[in-house]
């Protein structure tokens, strides 16, 4: 069973009071999944301490775990029911993928770099999070037989929306994308309802680049 040291649970609630409340996150369960998931098991050792302050940190494999703040803004803009099925495109450190655990009902992430995946994985297993299936695979196709998804949650910057993706939101569903070019991008909402698809901007922000059949080519 997991335990941590107290010194990372005080990090964690500085973290979420100065760096995620201040700025705008209101969403109780959002702000509940930050106080509970531990952000430093995601990160290498050495990285330990610096994890809860809001800047991302690599990974590896030139990827890297998302500030919190913005890991936070994407989770809150995706407004998420308990009863919700989400699909999210970049498994990474599996740290977002906690995050929805903890919210949803079930998770289904998709990462392209085999390494980064079964690191994941042995962290889901060692944190207890059983409502997580992931797979390796080009995450721009989706996961169509398991869609439609109430919620997509897209963690690289794309140079568009991969329209497998818009294919498999379901009605009332909501997904979130950064899109742009490969050194900028725009936070992008996307709504689908009978009328069709609605899109808003939650703002800049930077990304590693989405790299798949509909997105960039390696």
């Amino acid at each position: 069973m997991f335990q941590e040291d107290l010194k990372y649970k005080r990090l964690r609630e500085h973290m979420v009071k100065e760096h995620i409340e201040k700025r705008g996150i209101k969403d109780p369960r959002v702000l509940e999944a930050f106080r509970k998931v531990p952000r430093h098991v995601f990160v290498s050792e050495a990285l330990m301490d610096q994890a809860y302050s809001d800047f991302p940190l690599p990974i590896g494999e030139q990827q890297t775990i998302s500030q919190p703040f913005i890991v936070a803004e994407m989770t809150q803009a995706l407004v998420l029911k308990e009863n919700d099925r989400v699909l999210e495109i970049g498994t990474g450190s599996g740290y977002q993928a906690v995050i929805l655990a903890e919210i949803a009902y079930k998770v289904f992430t998709i990462e392209r770099i085999h390494k980064l995946l079964m690191r994941a994985r042995k962290i889901f297993v060692e944190l207890g999070y059983h409502n997580i299936v992931s797979k390796l695979s080009d995450g721009t196709l989706g996961w169509q037989d398991k869609s439609p998804f109430d919620a997509i949650l897209v963690t690289a910057g794309a140079p568009e929306i991969p329209y497998p993706l818009i294919n498999q939101l379901a009605m009332g569903g909501r997904m979130v994308i950064p899109v742009g070019d490969r050194h900028s991008q725009e936070l992008i909402k996307i709504y689908r309802d009978e009328r069709g698809i609605r899109q808003t901007s939650l703002g800049g922000c930077r990304f590693v680049k989405l790299v798949g059949e509909y997105g960039w080519r390696d």
